[in-house]
């Protein structure tokens, strides 16, 4: 049977029950590890959800890779919450990703502050385009979705046929509640963002990313005033 690619995706994909202690993440990254071996990757925020996976996928593989994509722009929080993490888990290979422009760089070619004016021509230089980098050299990733984040997410799977980067996209949390997460990281006394302290459920650039305004939508505080929901990575 052929290697499961986006390019061989069948709907008979593997199933995990999600009964257990990890909702189904523990046994879903043993799979994706065994299968896909050297050819997988988290790309990971290091927001509070990346915090729980990052725990969970040093249980299967201590030396996994990890990308974060280093836009230039994001909290101080964010940076030293991954000094941390790397102290804790010192083997991981957490790998800072950076654009192709620097700041300077897509001031002179796109005007300043690009994510006030045109938030998804920034999103797509300093996110996208990093990830597409990334992931041409493996079959699939890993990212921490759930489905209670947001409505575009609802329908996330374990296991998905990703058509933004032709990939297959793994996403262990996905039956996870808000509420679980934090379970989790206090019982294992796992280091993260102070910002989640300070209003902000979801962290993304510091520029794009206010406290959330509502509870009841935990991406409430990312692009505030406009109509863009999602940075472009998980868009199908």
């Amino acid at each position: 049977m052929a290697k499961l690619t986006h390019e061989t995706w069948t709907d008979e994909v593997p199933t995990f029950a999600h009964d257990d202690e990890t909702k189904g993440a523990l046994a879903t990254l043993k799979w994706a590890y065994d299968y896909y071996g050297d050819s997988i990757v988290y790309a990971c925020s290091f927001g509070i959800e990346g915090i729980v996976l990052i725990d969970l996928i040093a249980k299967v593989n201590p030396k996994a890779r990890i990308v974060f994509l280093d836009t230039g722009v994001h909290f101080q929080e964010t940076y030293d919450v991954i000094d941390k993490i790397q102290e804790r888990f010192p083997d991981l290979n957490i790998e800072m990703k950076k654009p192709s422009l620097n700041l300077e760089q897509q001031a002179e070619q796109y005007g300043d502050k690009l994510w006030e004016r045109e938030p998804n021509q920034c999103c797509y230089i300093r996110k996208i385009l990093p990830l597409e980098q990334t992931l041409s050299e493996v079959d699939a990733w890993i990212s921490g979705l759930r489905r209670d984040q947001s409505e575009t997410r609802k329908n996330t799977n374990f296991i998905n046929k990703d058509n933004r980067f032709n990939k297959i996209k793994v996403c262990p949390l996905i039956h996870w509640t808000w509420k679980e997460i934090w379970r989790y990281v206090y019982k294992h006394d796992l280091p993260y963002n102070d910002l989640h302290d300070k209003g902000y459920p979801s962290i993304g650039c510091a520029p794009c990313t206010a406290p959330a305004y509502n509870m009841d939508d935990l991406r409430s505080g990312r692009w505030t005033g406009n109509q863009k929901v999602e940075c472009g990575l998980h868009e199908s």
